[in-house]
């Protein structure tokens, strides 16, 4: 199959700091192929939302911005945004300055040779705690995983990623429904059903604390427990 174009799908909340830079980032990475870039902002109070209005407003090509009147959550984003996707394949950006979108020739190259049906960037692969990933966040994310791999029959070493690349053929059918950061376990069980080839590629990760704005907590991390097992087991 010939892919000509990669959907590059950007949940926003409260990231004035960092969002032009990272938009930027995913503007001007090459690729090899036109891309699409969907942001959907979670209804920001700290000045994002302008920014993005801002950004909207240059008419840019291939760039749609979309904006939520109330929060409602990761998951909830995502799936606005995967309403919108016309690429080949699609890849889901974080709006901080963790993941590095030069990777994603890397990351889209699996599929591109038809390898894989699905590629996770794993920030563990090759290395023990990424730099700047609390301990904390470290042992959570091995433990779901742990879980999650038991359950779904994947061998993963990170299922939390955000870096999750797929085919857009496959990710219309997920008929997803989280609205949080269960997201990603939601993503991780339904793959597995249906059989998809998953491969993992290592990506470089620069953590940041909740201080400087990251968003996740423990509540998130027993909320996804429970939705690996709803999701393993829903019918």
């Amino acid at each position: 199959m010939e892919y000509s174009k990669l959907s590059i799908v950007m949940p926003v909340y409260n990231e004035k700091d960092t969002i032009n830079e990272i938009f930027n980032k995913v503007y001007n990475v090459n690729v090899g192929m036109e891309k699409e870039i969907i942001m959907v902002d979670d209804c920001s109070k700290d000045g994002t939302r302008e920014i993005l209005k801002e950004i909207s407003e240059k008419g840019l090509k291939n760039v749609k911005v979309l904006f939520h009147e109330k929060n409602c959550g990761k998951g909830s984003a995502l799936r606005t945004g995967f309403k919108h996707v016309t690429g080949d394949i699609t890849i889901i950006q974080d709006a901080d300055l963790e993941y590095d979108p030069s990777e994603y020739p890397n990351l889209i190259r699996p599929i591109m040779e038809g390898k894989s049906d699905v590629v996770y960037g794993s920030r563990f692969l090759g290395r023990k705690r990424p730099e700047g990933m609390a301990l904390s966040n470290f042992l959570a994310n091995k433990f779901l995983t742990s879980v999650s791999n038991i359950l779904t029959g994947f061998r993963i070493t990170d299922m939390e990623t955000c870096y999750k690349v797929m085919k857009s053929s496959i990710l219309k059918e997920l008929k997803l429904e989280s609205e949080r950061f269960d997201i990603e376990p939601e993503i991780t069980a339904k793959l597995a059903k249906k059989k998809v080839r998953l491969v993992e590629v290592p990506i470089s990760y620069f953590g940041r604390a909740h201080e400087e704005g990251k968003k996740i907590n423990w509540k998130d991390g027993f909320s996804a427990i429970y939705k690996i097992f709803k999701f393993r087991f829903q019918k």
